[in-house]
């Protein structure tokens, strides 16, 4: 367990029971119950949170008010009490109403996998847009849930005592989390627009764009920074990195590539959270070649690829060229699994992060897969704005000189062709 301290308002260690309900829905799904159970305890511990021990109930269908019925609630009391726990943290999304008759049912503060994402989300974002993404998502979030929800807006059909002075506190707080919310809304589409023109520019001078993306602690930050000898963060842990990081990266060639760090996605990643990310995620839509870097030591790896591809769908970038980057080899190793993982050839690669030698395998794989078609275009010699943008258009590896033209070889990638090359579409020889 985790020996770290989880600093609370009260300042007081928290120690949690983790509960699981599965029901039947749940069952016919592809997905582990049990695995997502392992997995909020690593969540769990990220924040600083001791896990006392965890629970599982299985039920037809989630019981509307005790969530998973009165019986077991009873029995996670008497645990409660005997453990010494000072929360309780569900593995699943609760409503306002259930939250409120379990914290008095329990006596215990309760969290659900979404608020406790969102917590380590908000300890960890450092720069402006993810700090105003993470409220946005916690607001978000907050707003159907509180407390008091429904019944007592019900009571507000309209009249007197209904505005002004007379609100109740609910709706006063119901209309500031949405004053808040516009707000941060208004602030965020600055921050986009400005990513955006920042991106555009990128794109003009020709800069080529390697996004890294992965389920949570696949091992993206190490690959970073051994490739780039960036100073970025790594930690074994969930969520280690939540503000996208981007270094320059030196090919064989002596290319220099942008080479991005991205948020770790996570099964059940919250809606909310998705959302507001959508915008740090675009990197990955820009992006001129995807690196989806997999945990191969996992023994949920299928299952966590099938995750990254969903969101990478979702957002639009599953047509990207990319490269399954096998990581973690090592520990494949030392577990006696590494036949499990596919042979290293076309888009696989297995490889370390330690390893220099692997990490010099994919550089070349990065620029093999970005270098493309080889072209060769017939320019005049005069036009120097034509001569600008074959270099532009990709790698130039052959120039001849003549009194009329001057005879480029170029290698060029799609993207950089659909970009700048297909104006020089009548030039190719």
């Amino acid at each position: 367990m985790s020996d770290k301290t989880f600093e609370t308002n009260t300042n007081l260690n928290e120690k949690a029971i983790l509960i699981s309900l599965v029901t039947s829905n749940d069952k016919r799904k592809s997905g582990d119950p049990e695995h997502s159970l392992q997995e909020l305890v690593q969540l769990t511990e990220t924040a600083g949170v001791e896990v006392l021990t965890t629970i599982t109930q299985n039920k037809e269908s989630a019981d509307s008010k005790w969530f998973i019925g009165k019986g077991k609630v009873q029995e996670v009391k008497a645990l409660a009490d005997e453990l010494g726990a000072t929360t309780a943290i569900f593995d699943q999304e609760l409503s306002g109403a259930q939250v409120r008759n379990l914290e008095e049912a329990l006596d215990l503060k309760i969290v659900d996998r979404t608020q406790l994402i969102l917590d380590i989300f908000a300890g960890r974002a450092k720069t402006r847009e993810g700090i105003i993404q993470v409220e946005l998502a916690q607001l978000s979030y907050l707003l159907p849930r509180l407390s008091g929800h429904g019944k007592n807006l019900s009571r507000l059909g309209g009249g007197i005592g209904t505005r002004g002075p007379g609100e109740t506190k609910l709706e006063t707080d119901r209309r500031h989390i949405r004053d808040r919310i516009t707000d941060l809304k208004t602030v965020l589409e600055e921050v986009v627009r400005h990513r955006k023109l920042h991106r555009e520019r990128r794109k003009k001078s020709g800069v080529i764009q390697v996004a890294l993306v992965g389920y949570t602690n696949a091992g993206k930050s190490t690959l970073l920074r051994e490739l780039t000898q960036a100073d970025v963060y790594v930690e074994n842990q969930l969520f280690a990195t939540l503000d996208p990081t981007s270094r320059t990266l030196e090919l064989p060639n002596g290319r220099e590539v942008i080479l991005t760090d991205t948020v770790g996605f996570i099964q059940n990643l919250p809606h909310d959270l998705v959302a507001a990310f959508r915008a740090t995620l675009e990197e990955v839509c820009e992006a001129d070649l995807v690196l989806h870097v997999i945990d191969s030591s996992s023994p949920m790896r299928d299952e966590q690829i099938a995750v990254v591809n969903k969101i990478l769908d979702d957002l639009g970038a599953s047509d990207k060229p990319y490269v399954m980057v096998y990581n973690k080899k090592d520990l494949c190793a030392v577990s006696g699994t590494l036949a499990d993982l596919p042979i290293t050839g076309g888009d696989n690669l297995v490889i370390s992060a330690y390893d220099a030698g692997d990490l010099e395998l994919l550089r070349q794989v990065i620029q093999d897969k970005l270098s493309g078609d080889t072209l060769t275009f017939v320019v005049p010699a005069e036009r120097g704005d034509l001569i600008a943008l074959a270099y532009r258009s990709g790698e130039v590896i052959n120039q001849e000189v003549s009194e009329e033209s001057l005879r480029l070889t170029v290698q060029v990638s799609k993207q950089q062709y659909e970009q700048h090359g297909h104006q020089l579409q009548q030039y190719i020889e």
